[in-house]
């Protein structure tokens, strides 16, 4: 733990966070990608598989235990709510992501760690976690108005991955032998993936207008 990887958590769940509020405090979720946080929910149960069996520490297991019941009530949010889900944006969000789905288990089935369904699982949640934000940038490209709560949800998601390399730097600087070429690659490409965002995102903080992507 180093103060690189606590803010980029704390930037991941304040991402969540901001995302629950929109949803229950607005009830709705216009904006929103339901194929992106679907992905997001596989993310997550298909790399905390350990979840109860290898325990790092208290901290690591609330933070999972906190990932995975989140993304599984957005989910159900989205798709059984009666109200929330009437203002999902279906027409918008045609993103195929099962060819996300299909890319990342190949690329994990290639590289991996160790050949074991643990292991491949986790390489295909690092590989899948790098273009699941794919659906929501593309919807909201589609939708070009973004409200400030979706805003600042995709902001603190595309800040904890930026932590998280800063967090690998400072890894690789300090400790002997460290090595996470997976992640490192995943992260760098997760993090490239919201540049654009990010480029949008300070024009419009900096002009002090609504945030407006190019079509």
């Amino acid at each position: 733990m180093n103060a690189f990887r606590f803010a980029g958590d704390m930037s991941h769940l304040v991402s969540v966070l901001v995302l629950l509020l929109k949803i229950y405090a607005t009830k709705s979720c216009s904006g929103i990608s339901l194929k992106t946080q679907e992905l997001y929910a596989l993310v997550f149960l298909t790399r905390y598989l350990d979840l109860f069996i290898y325990v790092v520490s208290v901290y690591n297991t609330l933070m999972k235990v906190v990932f995975i019941a989140s993304s599984l009530a957005i989910v159900w949010c989205m798709r059984s709510h009666p109200l929330v889900r009437r203002t999902y944006d279906k027409d918008q969000d045609t993103f195929r992501h099962y060819t996300l789905i299909g890319g990342s288990l190949l690329l994990a089935l290639l590289f991996h760690d160790k050949f074991t369904i643990r292991e491949v699982l986790w390489a295909f949640s690092i590989f899948l976690e790098a273009v699941a934000i794919l659906p929501q940038l593309v919807l909201l490209q589609r939708s070009r108005n973004v409200d400030n709560l979706t805003s600042q949800y995709v902001l603190f998601l595309g800040a904890y991955r930026a932590f998280y390399i800063l967090n690998w730097i400072y890894r690789f600087v300090t400790e002997d032998h460290y090595s996470a070429w997976i992640s490192w690659i995943a992260g760098v490409v997760q993090t490239a993936l919201y540049a654009d965002f990010f480029y949008y995102y300070f024009i419009s903080w900096k002009n002090n207008a609504k945030l407006q992507l190019p079509a």
